[in-house]
């Protein structure tokens, strides 16, 4: 495997951010990350980005909550069966608030985990790189590239008129 290195382009514009992002791609580069101080879909888009995977984990976990309610008030009823007025033991309406209260608990729980499995959360090792004007309005491009093609990355970024170029180290991701 070859050495990597990194670019790193700040961009005063999005538009200009954005246009790098969507040529690198164009060229095969896929290690490449954006810095933003707000967010914006037009870079989201760029970058490739669908829809987040975190909803799935809501789903899931709400779902799981609302059938460990159903099976945990049916369990409990079966285990204690006590009947009073005639009523059945196993009374499904009676437990819909239980199930969608524990739909409610589980969803949130699992839209937690999911938030930091896809975040990568919690990171033990901070980014190699970074710049403070990032925080402050200026659009930041970061590409990994082999080193035999960061020439080519630098004539892409160089071509998208960026305020500042630079040659950093590739980040870690651990």
């Amino acid at each position: 495997m070859s050495a990597q290195a990194g670019l790193l382009a700040s961009f005063d514009y999005l538009d200009g951010a954005v246009d790098a992002v969507k040529a690198l791609r164009k060229s095969g580069f896929s290690k490449i990350i954006a810095y933003s101080p707000l967010p914006e879909h037009h870079l989201e888009e760029a970058l490739g980005y669908d829809q987040s995977p975190v909803r799935v984990f809501a789903l899931v976990g709400g779902l799981t909550g609302a059938a460990t309610g159903f099976a945990f008030t049916t369990w409990t009823s079966m285990d204690w069966p006590l009947v009073t007025g005639g009523k059945p033991i196993v009374s499904i309406p009676a437990y819909f608030i239980i199930a969608f209260e524990l739909a409610v608990l589980f969803g949130a729980l699992a839209t937690v985990i999911g938030v930091f499995i896809n975040a990568k959360l919690p990171r033990l090792r901070p980014p190699v790189v970074y710049d403070p004007g990032f925080s402050g309005g200026r659009f930041g491009i970061h590409v990994s590239a082999p080193a035999d093609r960061i020439e080519e990355a630098r004539r892409i970024l160089s071509g998208s008129d960026p305020a500042e170029l630079t040659e950093e180290p590739a980040p870690s991701h651990g």
